[in-house]
């Protein structure tokens, strides 16, 4: 984990470097181990850097080679980068740092743009050609690792962060209304390349951007599964595709386990973490390190899974640290999370995962997570019914089980002039699932959801908290060969046992079948799902703040009623209504944002 940002000018101007030291500090929790900021003719770098790979000297960034003319930023892991180092090598590379960042100089040395298509990882990435005066942008495959783009007259600035660019200064911070209405259709998320606000864009995942000198630029996305049968899969049974997942997961939890750092295991007690901890145990990672969150009941609601990590913790014999947060923490912890956040993030689970990294942080730099599961293995508990769609009906159905409430309904909350004419969400979900591939409907939910939904609601989330205490956050269940294999397996297999199917076959090979067979949870904070006491007091602080009423989003009647019952109005998925509207307007203040 480490924090980039930086300023390539068009218009014959040098780069504000002030600027770009001040994106570099903003970004100092992702990177606490050291600094560097470089310029040169139209360009400036700065970086922060999380010592996880060779932790000397020289694998300090910006980092150039000036026999080939090269400097990058980078951040994030290539976890086959040694092998790549030796392919290098034997075609006359040489190196001087064990760096994955010095590999990837090398990688587009070789092989130009498609260096990408050989990287196993999760990165963004910033090459600058200083003959050529050619910049370009990377990020990986499944979107973990965010990169911000705000362009300006004469000029395109980008950073790890929407607040490292906020520092920077001179973006357009006016609310964009048709990403308002994705944040209030699909669960707080906004699809790239839009954020909540008009001057910042988000660099799609998959995609390589080349800008030319004058501000020209090329996008060229270089990977998408099909989401169909093939033909090397039609002689396997069930059993078949359980072992083929597991060796899948397998390979994945190794390649993360790449570090001069020890890695750890967020472990929530389900499925998909005990299984990481399993294998890893398997691999005879002594004394591996385990993480467990709880938060006290609320409105009836057990706000812990502690039973269940305890005996995966148990089982396994790992260091386990089991953290328990009491409800008063929770005013000042909400302020902090949201303080992280690159966007607005409303699951409220973000407070917990930013809590127990601050734990974390104290005892490893590197864990790994169960993230991705539920998207890439159809885990949830809508995909059975979507299921039964006639493929030419899955944006509607699709609209129908997953959008929080219909077009409709919006103006009923915000104003008129923050509501586009249109349905602006349900034009994205359509012109997804009317790309070619995807056999069935289930398949079209589940690419939309896996390179979609799920690159800016989870796994932004694990990002944003985990990054904040200067914790590298892995995510095995996002391996792009593992989301390969999960995209042509038959539907049916990953329907089975209530979702997840395959998957709990490949767990009971390895995990006690209690773990396996046990009712599904998830990650509840139930203070803020029940507007408890100390976190509805802050929710009524700041929808009263003058900048609140000043902005005007939101419908002053829609507001009063959400705070006259506060646990009573409820989306269609069952989200708490108020802590939606609420969640924009702390996390506007919070950043700001007048």
């Amino acid at each position: 984990m480490c924090g980039l940002s930086g300023e390539v000018r068009f218009d014959g101007h040098r780069p504000d470097v002030a600027a770009v030291e001040r994106m570099t500090d903003r970004l100092a929790a992702r990177g606490p181990d050291g600094r560097g900021v470089w310029s040169q003719g139209a360009v400036a770098l700065g970086h922060r850097r999380l010592e996880v790979i060779d932790l000397s000297e020289r694998g300090t960034q910006p980092m150039t080679d000036p026999h080939t003319g090269l400097t990058a930023v980078f951040n994030g892991c290539i976890y086959n980068y040694r092998e790549l180092r030796a392919t290098l090598r034997s075609r006359g590379h040489r190196f001087f740092s064990t760096s994955d960042t010095e590999v990837l100089m090398a990688a587009y040395r070789e092989w130009g743009v498609s260096c990408v298509e050989r990287l196993y990882g999760m990165f963004a990435f910033v090459m600058v050609e200083h003959a050529e005066g050619r910049v370009v942008l990377g990020r990986d495959r499944l979107g973990v690792k965010p990169l911000y783009l705000a362009d300006q007259p004469g000029r395109l600035r980008f950073a790890s962060s929407l607040p490292a660019l906020l520092a920077g200064g001179g973006v357009d911070t006016s609310l964009d209304p048709v990403a308002l209405h994705q944040y209030l259709s699909l669960h707080a998320t906004v699809a790239a390349p839009r954020t909540i606000l008009c001057g910042v864009r988000k660099l799609p995942p998959a995609t390589v951007r080349v800008i030319e000198p004058d501000g020209s630029h090329t996008d060229h996305r270089y990977w998408q599964p099909e989401y169909t049968r093939r033909p090397e899969h039609a002689d396997m049974d069930a059993a078949d595709w359980r072992d083929a997942v597991l060796a899948a997961l397998r390979a994945s939890v190794r390649r993360r386990a790449v570090a001069d750092v020890p890695v750890g295991v967020l472990l929530s007690g389900g499925l998909d973490s005990s299984l990481i901890v399993a294998l890893l145990a398997e691999e005879q990672h002594e004394d591996l390190a385990t993480f467990s969150v709880g938060f006290e009941t609320e409105g009836g609601e057990v706000g812990d899974e502690f039973a269940y990590s305890n005996l995966v913790a148990r089982h396994f014999a790992t260091d386990h640290h089991q953290i328990l947060v009491p409800s008063d923490r929770l005013p000042l912890a909400l302020d902090r999370a949201v303080a992280a956040m690159s966007e607005p993030m409303t699951s409220h689970d973000v407070v917990a995962f930013h809590l127990l990294s601050e734990q974390v942080a104290k005892h490893v730099k590197v864990v790994q997570s169960g993230q991705g599961a539920d998207e890439v293995f159809a885990g949830y508990h809508w995909y059975p019914d979507f299921a039964s769609a006639p493929r030419a009906e899955a944006p509607a159905a699709y609209a129908d089980v997953y959008f929080d409430r219909p077009h409709a309904d919006l103006a009923r909350i915000v104003e008129p002039d923050m509501l586009p004419a249109h349905d602006p969400s349900a034009d994205l979900v359509d012109t997804h699932m009317s790309e070619p591939g995807a056999d069935t409907a289930l398949d079209a939910a589940l690419r939309l959801d896996t390179h979609v939904m799920m690159v800016d609601d989870p796994v932004k989330r694990v990002d944003n908290m985990t990054s904040d205490w200067g914790l590298e956050a892995r995510v095995p269940f996002l391996d792009h060969e593992l989301v390969e294999l999960a995209a042509a397996c038959p539907p049916e297999l990953k329907l089975t046992q209530g979702g997840k199917g395959v998957l709990k076959d490949a767990g009971r090979v390895v995990l006690p079948r209690e773990v396996v067979d046990r009712p599904k949870g998830y990650f509840p904070v139930p203070a803020i799902r029940h507007m408890a006491g100390p976190v509805l007091e802050r929710v009524r602080e700041a929808l009263a703040a003058p900048e609140a009423r000043r902005r005007g989003v939101f419908r002053r009647e829609c507001v009063d009623a959400l705070l006259a019952a506060p646990d009573t109005h409820r989306t269609k998925r069952g989200a708490n209504a108020l802590w939606q509207v609420a969640l924009l307007e702390i996390w506007l203040q919070e950043h700001r944002i007048r």
